[in-house]
């Protein structure tokens, strides 16, 4: 196996990649095999790389320290905190304005989408497996981002 730094002309992005040999490159290449990976180009060719330089045998090998890795930056509290409020105070104006159908929420969506009941908003509870069935027949539904306290529940 042999490994090429490649370059595209139109975009300048480099990579690398892998051949049987430098024959095998010089015919994928004349087929129109090799493209750049980013912006798909088959005008690409070899870019300047360092040769790979085996170590000598009679050499001390120490490994070497690297840095420690340094952490993700840290998001935004605030941002994130006004986000999730957001989002919160959404899910509150959408449960004002639909009907809690609680565990009856399958029969309910059922009967909604074809047509034995009132068209209205509604939430409820739903196990998983049964929210699927309801999606395989056509029947919009989403799951809400937070727990929902139900009416009569609270502390």
């Amino acid at each position: 196996m042999i490994v090429f730094d490649l370059k595209c002309a139109p975009g300048a992005h480099v990579f690398e990649a892998w051949f049987g040999s430098s024959a095998d490159y010089d015919d994928q290449k004349a087929r129109g095999l090799v493209s750049c990976p980013l912006c798909g180009s088959d005008d690409v060719g070899k870019a300047p790389m360092a040769p790979a330089v085996p170590a000598k045998a009679n050499t001390r090998r120490d490994p070497a320290v690297s840095a420690p890795a340094a952490a993700p930056a840290p998001a935004e509290p605030e941002a994130i905190k006004a986000m999730l409020a957001a989002a919160a105070a959404l899910q509150r104006q959408m449960l004002e304005k639909s009907e809690s159908v609680g565990d009856r929420f399958v029969d309910e969506a059922r009967a909604i989408h074809l047509g034995e009941a009132e068209a209205r908003a509604i939430h409820g509870r739903a196990t998983p497996a049964d929210a699927a069935a309801l999606v395989e027949e056509g029947i919009a539904i989403a799951p809400l981002p937070f727990p929902v306290i139900e009416p009569g529940q609270e502390n």
